[in-house]
């Protein structure tokens, strides 16, 4: 019996040792997975932490972006401004329309912090900014073919010769589209062009008419869609202006194929402008910024990397034709090193 006593209790510390095994190794267990979910919580938190900080930055970002200038660059700004905002909500980037001359002006009077131009800045205009110490930077947005347009039922017109517009819209030039060519009809012709201020009327002047002087008669206009509308209502009437206000009302109007440098008419298209072939009327489109604004405004600076970073498929979507990528990543390396960044 005494024996049998001490097999028993032998069994019983076995079975106690065991237990003793099995609780220390639940309670490691436990520690174990209390760690593991303490580490999951402190991953959510951080991912979550920043997460509100990426928040936290773009809702900092407010005030307003003063854009003035051109309105054949106009269709692409605003479309910049309008997807701008729908990320940027609580800053305000409309697109005035003054002209690139008179977008110049405002820029070198300090009421702006961009200025659109459809040509280069003027000799006069870089002397104006540097008497008022306003530093700048130039950026090519796009390209543009400015375009000749008739109306619809122009029957006649199949391609013009840069002598041919040169005869009907220098001052005392042709006044019928008779005098133009042979067998046109004796009918007066209405003439519509960009108002003195257009960026594109400078560059009409320049290549078209060689700073000779434009027909007094013709009805000028800052805003595109008058042009538009004054071709669309008379049947012998012959405007000009950026490629986009065409694209847009391609079915109301007949673009005229403009006979180039190597003797071949070509009309305006994405190829043809960016190949060059329809010179000489492509021409770049450009942005002016003052570097103090990218320096100073953050919300300057996030505008002008974001509309670099997406003119290209937004100049596509207005009618426009869009630089190489690398041009594009060319400038915004530009932008961070005038910011400082």
């Amino acid at each position: 019996m005494k024996r049998l006593a001490l097999v028993f209790a032998a069994f019983l510390l076995m079975i106690l040792a065991a237990c003793g095994n099995g609780d220390g190794g639940s309670d490691a267990s436990n520690a174990e997975g209390s760690n593991d979910t303490e580490a999951t919580e402190e991953d959510a938190s951080e991912e979550e932490a920043t997460d509100e900080s990426e928040d936290d930055a773009a809702a900092s970002i407010s005030g307003e972006v003063a854009i003035d200038g051109s309105s054949t660059v106009f269709p692409i700004m605003e479309a910049v401004s309008e997807e701008y905002a729908k990320e940027n909500p609580d800053v305000q980037a409309p697109i005035g329309v003054s002209g690139s001359g008179g977008g110049f002006e405002k820029f070198i009077n300090g009421e702006t912090d961009i200025s659109n131009a459809s040509r280069p800045i003027k000799e006069e205009e870089i002397a104006a900014l540097e008497e008022a110490g306003i530093e700048y930077t130039e950026f090519e947005i796009a390209y543009d073919g400015l375009s000749v347009v008739v109306n619809n039922e122009n029957d006649w017109v199949d391609q013009l010769s840069v002598e041919e517009l040169q005869t009907m819209w220098l001052a005392d030039g042709a006044t019928t589209w008779a005098d133009v060519r042979e067998g046109f009809p004796e009918e007066p012709i209405e003439f519509y062009s960009p108002g003195t201020d257009s960026g594109t009327y400078d560059y009409w002047n320049e290549v078209i008419l060689e700073e000779n002087p434009m027909r007094k008669d013709a009805v000028l206009s800052e805003d595109d869609n008058t042009l538009v509308q004054g071709v669309i209502g008379n049947k012998n009437a012959i405007g000009y202006f950026g490629y986009a206000y065409y694209i847009e009302n391609s079915d109301n109007l007949k673009v005229v194929p403009i006979v180039n440098e190597a003797g071949e008419a070509v009309e305006p298209s994405e190829d043809t402008i960016r190949s060059g072939d329809y010179n000489p009327l492509s021409r770049p489109l450009f942005f002016y910024v003052k570097n103090s604004s990218l320096q100073e405004k953050p919300q300057v600076l996030d505008y002008v990397k974001f509309a670099l970073g997406n003119a290209k498929t937004l100049a596509g979507e207005v009618g426009y034709v869009g630089l190489p990528d690398e041009e594009y990543d060319t400038a915004i390396e530009k932008v961070d090193e005038i910011a400082g960044q």
